[in-house]
């Protein structure tokens, strides 16, 4: 039952442009949690809110102290009431309290049948204690099975799954696996419950019978008290999202970076003395729009990870290899070194172009620097292997040109971040390649000097600021600019790619 319905409220033909989000949920009369948190995690995600009550509760941030729940019936009248008059893209599924409330829930959603169904399976309290009776869990488990996705804690997913609480990360992904076969629905697995630093959760897809398909998505918990109303929260920023088109995979990343960043910024509303609530639209008061701040952080781990299968034909490619081993010929060394030679004078220009761009001291000093080492430190290396002076003889070849172009066209514009972007793969890769080179270098090895250079302290050092001043530079910047950087990061660790490549079997020629 995925995707988003296309026909407006009077049944029109139109693309959903805001998603119609409807959460069949308690009532949290703080704020934090349950129906209020669902119309604000809605609407900061780009969605039109909608609420079918379950329960009323009188609670704070430092518990509940009482919960009434309305006659099923009346409950049905909501929902009837909306489906009657009102388009629904998607449905968010929160606390239903009894097996009443369940059965009127199912029998609602099979006779309009909604687009999109995600639920939030509310089984278990904070302190651990069990909220249904064990009717309304078995009622709960049977919904399951016409939702398209679900989102249990640790906790609930075992419940779901009639199996003992999973221990580790492992055991939690294998877990979802088997409901999600089982049930034929999606599975968020969350390992908020694990302990250390960690909080990974997991896009898990068993439906197909076959080999379970899961994304994992990593996260550093957060130390706050401000938690109320994450799982609420999170699982209608899914519905949303998902609902306006999003790809699942996307959405659950964008959603998780929303969630981050609202509990980052909950301590600062100063609601309550117990478990504050998340700050829902702190990213559209500070940016005035949906799409979420990424950290530094999280561009460094998303653009390392976009250029993985690139790392990895640079590793598995026949230069590096033969470098590795020292079987490489020593002609194509001496190519290598003489294309590099001529690159490296480029790309200090470039980066001197970098320094004068630069909009701090700091960040002029280091590209400065940075280009002084091209010139000096790197290019003895050079010399060391060329005693007759043929490495700087050569001409360049296409492969060298074709880099350069890219470099000093990227320069050539003007934008400063753009620029420093196309410059961190000549850090970046090298550091990771010669990282892994470095422990194969030994006295005897024909390329010990090269395999030191590119894993020395000092290349670490610098490498770790380019790193920091690139990811600043990209979580700061407007989602055009960030893409723009992406861009040219991406075709610069191509160019490395293209040019380790180049240089062998040139000596055989």
């Amino acid at each position: 039952m995925s995707g988003a319905r296309s026909e407006n409220g009077n049944g029109s033909s139109s693309a959903v442009r805001v998603p119609r989000v409807l959460s069949i949920a308690g009532s949290d009369p703080s704020g934090g949690a349950g129906i209020q948190a669902d119309l604000k995690s809605i609407a900061a995600n780009g969605g039109y809110g909608m609420a079918a009550i379950t329960a009323l509760t009188a609670q704070n941030t430092q518990g509940v102290r009482g919960v009434h729940v309305p006659p099923a019936l009346f409950l049905r009248e909501q929902l009837d009431a909306l489906s009657d008059d009102i388009a629904i893209d998607a449905v968010k599924i929160g606390m239903l309290g009894t097996v009443e409330v369940v059965g009127v829930v199912r029998k609602w959603l099979e006779a309009v049948r909604p687009p999109l169904i995600v639920l939030d399976p509310v089984m278990v309290a904070t302190s651990g204690d069990r909220l249904l009776d064990a009717e309304a869990e078995q009622a709960l488990r049977d919904l399951v099975r016409v939702c398209d996705l679900v989102t249990p804690n640790i906790p609930e997913l075992a419940i779901i799954a009639a199996e003992p609480a999973a221990e580790s990360w492992p055991e939690v992904l294998e877990q979802a696996a088997r409901v999600s076969a089982s049930y034929g629905v999606r599975v968020l697995a969350k390992g908020g419950h694990l302990s250390g630093a960690e909080a990974p959760d997991a896009l898990v897809d068993a439906r197909s019978g076959n080999a379970a398909v899961v994304t994992e998505f990593d996260g550093i918990r957060i130390e706050t008290s401000n938690t109320h109303g994450t799982g609420c929260s999170l699982s209608s920023a899914l519905a949303t999202r998902i609902a306006a088109g999003g790809e699942w995979a996307a959405a659950v990343g964008e959603s998780k970076r929303w969630l981050s960043e609202s509990i980052r910024a909950g301590a600062a509303l100063q609601v309550g003395g117990g478990h504050g609530p998340i700050s829902h639209f702190a990213g559209l008061w500070e940016r005035g729009g949906v799409e979420t701040a990424l950290t530094a952080a999280e561009v460094r781990e998303q653009w390392w990870a976009q250029i993985a299968s690139v790392r990895a034909e640079i590793d598995g490619g026949d230069f590096v290899r033969a470098l590795g081993d020292g079987s490489l010929d020593r002609g194509d060394f001496v190519w290598y070194l003489a294309q590099d030679a001529l690159y490296l004078r480029d790309y200090a220009r470039a980066l001197a172009e970098a320094a004068r761009l630069a909009p701090t001291a700091a960040e002029q000093a280091f590209w400065a620097s940075s280009a002084e080492g091209c010139i000096v430190t790197e290019l003895q290396l050079h010399e060391s292997w060329s005693p007759e002076g043929e490495v700087f003889a050569a001409s360049p070849s296409a492969t060298t040109t074709g880099y350069l172009n890219h470099l000093l066209a990227t320069a050539a514009r003007g934008d400063y971040a753009v620029l420093a972007a196309a410059l961190l793969p000549c850090f970046w890769v090298y550091h990771d390649v010669g990282s892994r080179l470095h422990p194969l270098a030994h006295p005897e090895h024909p390329y010990a000097d090269w395999l030191t250079t590119y894993a020395d302290e000092a290349f670490t050092d610098a490498t770790e600021k380019a790193i920091t001043i690139v990811t600043a530079l990209a979580a700061d910047a407007t989602p055009q600019v960030r893409d723009a950087m992406l861009t040219a990061f991406v075709a610069s660790t191509e160019h490395e790619r293209e040019f380790f490549a180049a240089a062998h079997g040139v000596s055989s020629k």
